[in-house]
């Protein structure tokens, strides 16, 4: 029996699957509550941030991955120098704090899953998800929607429904591909931050 989690693909409109060939999103769900990282995931993080000095983070945007976002969000209208992709973020937060100071376990666990992949993912309540998910263009953005509504512009904050709260017990982690990005980063950037979760 393998300890890997069940990783669930969600629905991609037409339209956005014609105009975004390989845009999709997939999530899985694991049991964990709001708290303090351990020591181990605070290490863990340490060590991420020492192997990133100034020349690794520019490079960056180089590597396969963080480049696909980096094109999409060109693609989609944002300016990847303004809005950041997800592990570019993650970067000039390590720049700026010259560490990345933990923020709690489920961040730590998303920065971690997206500093290792590449991949971008976000955690929301599960237990607040109506159906599964899916991409979906809304008010002329393209939004993560459940069968209540929007769970979250893409590459944004969830909205208050879906938030990971005090009172949350399970969370669903997103992981949103873009064109170019290989099936199996997506899959290892959901199975690294769960297993840090369990």
């Amino acid at each position: 029996m393998s300890d890997e989690p069940l990783v669930r693909r969600g629905s991609v409109t037409p339209e956005l699957a014609g105009e975004h060939p390989g845009l999709w999103v997939a999530w899985t769900v694991v049991a964990a509550r709001p708290g303090p990282a351990p020591r181990e995931l605070r290490a863990r993080l340490r060590g991420l941030a020492d192997r990133m000095g100034g020349a690794q983070a520019i490079g960056l945007r180089t590597r396969e991955v963080p480049q696909a976002y980096r094109v999409f969000f060109r693609h989609v209208g944002l300016d990847p120098d303004v809005v950041r992709t997800p592990v570019e973020a993650i970067a000039v937060r390590r720049m700026q704090e010259g560490e990345l100071r933990s923020r709690g376990l489920i961040e730590d666990a998303l920065t971690v899953a997206v500093l290792e992949t590449g991949v971008a993912v976000s955690a929301v309540d599960a237990d607040r998800l109506v159906g599964p998910l899916a991409l979906r263009e809304s008010g002329g953005r393209i939004v993560i929607a459940d069968e209540e509504g929007v769970v979250a512009v893409l590459f944004g904050d969830p909205t208050d429904r879906v938030a990971v709260t005090r009172a949350t017990g399970r969370i669903a982690l997103v992981a949103v591909a873009v064109p170019n990005v290989p099936d199996l980063y997506v899959e290892e950037a959901l199975w690294t931050a769960s297993e840090i979760l369990r």
